[in-house]
């Protein structure tokens, strides 16, 4: 007997879900019939933006996919690429925002519990994580409590799993005041002989459901990460998952154990829309059916109901296809682990997801209704840009006050050059994030072969070449590495979607390039309002138009990723406040020879400081910049515009340099622009720095050229004797477009910078430097507690 529903459910109940009016009517269309309880919440959670994508999937097929190193793109658990030498890194980023919004510990710590699942899914060993957060106002007690839950969310799952967090990004912005966003990319190296996919295949399979127990946390977890947060949202606590690190690293060693044994066909993650979701696409992608019995899943409370079974997003769970006759051996290999491993169901013929409890069937839909055929929004875009860009894209740096050798005056009162270099060194977005790797084992596995702030991008060490099976015969000597970024310049992206976006690539690829890197390929995980307004979706469109174009002309596939819309909370007048659109990268490249690789501190006194790209002499923008928003109050102007002509030859001038010994550092000019990539090598390095400006432009600002960013430009140093090949080397790749800027000092030196007429602009000790950028976040956070 079915358990159906012959009555309509209530407008209430179906928005319950998550779901509009005209979808319900598509779910009885579909069906047939009404759907009973627990198949609504089935559609609820599988049509939720964050498991279908339904606003954003049109404009995620312009991104480019393929290429020569892509092994697994956008559709699996993670994609793969092609390190070379029989090496494959699996590798992909997730948000877990509107959970850590409520619940900041938990919501953080079982982001990186379910990134890791995705990757050790695929049959690769976690090797690294990497996060990309956002945060209010660090003055803020709200923002204090939520950075500090967050922080120690990741910390003690990724501690705990015992695999190490290497690098990241994090930003303070009064756009996020309400709606932290915890982006949490994870990397592995593969184990198994074949990458394990997720298609379900074989009639008469069983399937496997092991790992954790299943309990009532994380209800509905994909419908609450798809719908704005508000005062209510607190109400959300059960949405939002509880993890267990040391029940997870168990079931790192079962897969991994259980996939090489070969009698696993296919591997999902019990992740967004737990049982649900792990069913319906595994169906829906092997074209054929999964029937499920609910009283085989081990359960950790009682009297539970399917609607619960199969909307609990509980932790460390996955669901695996096997070969017929061969399930004891993988019992035996979870129960060996510790682990939980029954046989809850078989593959079937009719391609459809059938749910039984206690004797009867509790829901059944076909498998493509939940995972492929899903609603999509085609909608229209601004004919125009919205009034917020054309009014921010009107200012002119003729605005500020005049500037002088001096300095700028500022409300009456004069700013030395000096005043604003420490005072941007002291902004937390800029400022040293100690505080927060520090708390982080970023050596666990010993393979971290840069401590995070070291450089512009992490850097791993591939596993010793006896632990990688098959390669040792093949592989005399492995001395390659893979580097990793995450990065987004949201206000950028703000004041100019398109612009902004192209901007994201290019500075992950050059943060790669930094360290010596190849970049390979990308993640992506789009950040964003809501889409069913007309700005948030024209944000959103020309984002994505830009990830596109960037990705194609640096040659960075895109191998999958998240999209997490609805990222809103409502001022005390109701009125809804969007973040600032935020399409993190998460971007990987490949290190040939890891004696050839550097950091972003000066090296030795005497070494020559250079510019690359853009020199300082030509036009570079105030507008976006760090220096506006902090110094000016000011967010507005249009971001750099990306030449990806010259930011090609630029990294690979960099790239270059690096591996024929010539550069010993290397720092992309980002935030704060070369100013203060400049005092960030001093501060890296312990070592000083004299710098020489040559600005033959009248009309050009002192602002502008110690503060304006933008632009392919890398700060980087030279050995002395191998200035004669090198700049011979730049003139033939970069012609103009470089400049020698000066020389690295003493350690007991100050950085100074000086016009060309000996005019000193700045001169700052190291030591104050370091006491500003070293403990700005700490200095807040005690603050606030003392």
């Amino acid at each position: 007997m079915t358990a159906t529903s012959r009555d309509p459910f209530s407008p209430q109940e179906i928005a319950g879900e998550g779901l509009k009016p005209e979808e319900y009517a598509e779910i009885v269309r579909r069906l047939g019939r009404h759907p009973n309880k627990a198949e609504l919440g089935m559609f609820g959670v599988m049509w939720s933006e964050h498991c279908c994508y339904k606003n954003s999937r049109p404009l995620l097929k312009q991104f480019p996919t393929t290429g020569s190193r892509i092994l697994v793109g956008p559709g699996e658990n993670a994609g793969v690429v092609d390190l070379g030498d029989g090496l494959q890194l699996a590798f992909k980023i997730e948000s877990h925002n509107h959970p850590s919004a409520v619940e900041p510990f938990q919501g953080a710590a079982t982001g990186v519990g379910g990134i890791l699942r995705d990757i050790f899914t695929m049959g690769a060993r976690p090797i690294a994580i990497l996060n990309s957060l956002r945060f209010g106002s660090l003055e803020d007690a709200k923002t204090q409590r939520l950075f500090n839950g967050v922080v120690a969310g990741i910390s003690h799952y990724g501690n705990c799993v015992g695999v190490p967090t290497v690098g990241g990004e994090v930003y303070f912005d009064f756009a996020y005041s309400g709606n932290p966003l915890v982006n949490v990319m994870a990397l592995g190296l593969m184990e198994t002989s074949e990458i394990v996919k997720s298609g379900a295949s074989g009639l008469g399979n069983p399937v496997l459901y092991v790992g954790s127990t299943t309990g009532r946390d994380g209800m509905g977890g994909a419908s609450f990460a798809s719908a704005e947060l508000s005062d209510e949202s607190i109400d959300d606590r059960p949405a939002v998952q509880v993890g267990d690190p040391f029940l997870e690293k168990s079931l790192i060693e079962a897969c991994l154990e259980a996939f090489k044994t070969g009698a696993v066909v296919a591997a999902q993650d019990m992740g967004a829309a737990g049982i649900t979701c792990s069913t319906s696409e595994m169906a829906a992608k092997g074209g054929v059916g999964i029937e499920l019995d609910l009283d085989k899943i081990p359960v950790r409370e009682t009297g539970m109901v399917p609607y619960e079974y199969l909307l609990s997003e509980s932790q460390e769970r996955m669901l695996f296809v096997a070969h017929k006759g061969r399930e004891r051996e993988l019992i035996d290999i979870f129960h060996r682990w510790g682990l939980h491993a029954v046989v809850a169901g078989a593959v079937i013929a009719e391609p459809i997801v059938r749910i039984l409890f206690q004797g009867e069937v509790a829901a059944e839909i076909p498998a493509e209704a939940l995972a492929e055929n899903t609603p999509l929004y085609h909608r229209e875009l601004l004919a125009e840009p919205p009034e917020y860009a054309v009014k921010a894209w009107q200012w002119t740096p003729e605005s500020l006050p005049a500037c002088t050798t001096a300095g700028i005056e500022i409300q009456g009162r004069l700013q030395s050059w000096n005043d604003i270099l420490l005072t941007l060194l002291d902004t937390p977005t800029i400022a040293s994030k100690n505080w927060v790797y520090r708390q982080y084992d970023h050596q666990v596995q010993n393979n971290t072969v840069i401590l995070p702030g070291g450089a512009d991008a992490a850097v791993i060490r591939l596993r010793p070449l006896e632990e990688i099976p098959n390669l040792k015969s093949q592989i005399p000597n492995l001395k390659s590495g893979v580097a990793a970024t995450v990065d987004c310049n949201s206000r950028y992206v703000y004041l100019d979607p398109y612009e902004g976006a192209k901007a994201v690539v290019a500075e992950a690829a050059r943060n790669l390039s930094c360290v010596g890197a190849e970049p390979l390929a990308v993640t992506d995980n789009l950040n964003f309002g809501s889409p069913e307004k007309p700005i948030g979706y024209w944000q959103l469109a020309e984002a994505c138009r830009g990830l596109a174009e960037g990705c194609q002309e640096l040659a960075t596939p895109v191998t999958g990723g998240n999209v997490s819309l609805y990222n809103e909370t409502f001022d005390s007048q109701g009125n809804p406040q969007p973040i600032y659109p935020t399409p993190v990268v998460g971007m990987v490249g490949l290190i040939p020879d890891l004696s050839k690789i550097c950091g972003q501190g000066w090296q030795t006194a005497g070494d020559v400081i250079y510019l690359l790209g853009l020199p300082i002499q030509s036009k570079i923008e105030l507008g976006a910049s760090e220096y506006l928003a902090t110094i000016h109050g000011t967010v507005a102007g249009k971001p750099p515009r990306v030449d990806f002509d010259l930011e090609r030859r630029v990294q690979q001038v960099c790239r270059e340099g690096i591996r024929a010994g010539w550069v010993r550092s290397a720092h992309d000019c980002a935030e704060g622009g070369v100013s203060i990539a400049i005092a960030e090598s001093c501060i890296a390095g312990n070592l000083g720095a004299e710098i020489n400006l040559e600005t033959t432009n009248q009309l050009q600002r002192l602002d502008e050229v110690l503060f304006g960013e933008g632009g392919a430009r890398i700060l980087v140093s030279v050995v002395p004797e191998q200035q004669e090949s090198w700049e011979s080397y730049l003139q033939k790749h970069l012609g103009q477009e470089w400049q020698k800027l000066g020389k690295v000092g003493n350690s007991d030196t100050s950085l100074a910078v000086l016009t060309t007429d000996n005019h000193i602009l700045i001169k700052v000790s190291i030591e104050d430097m370091k006491a500003r950028y070293a403990d700005a976040i700490a200095r807040r956070l005690a603050m606030h507690t003392t």
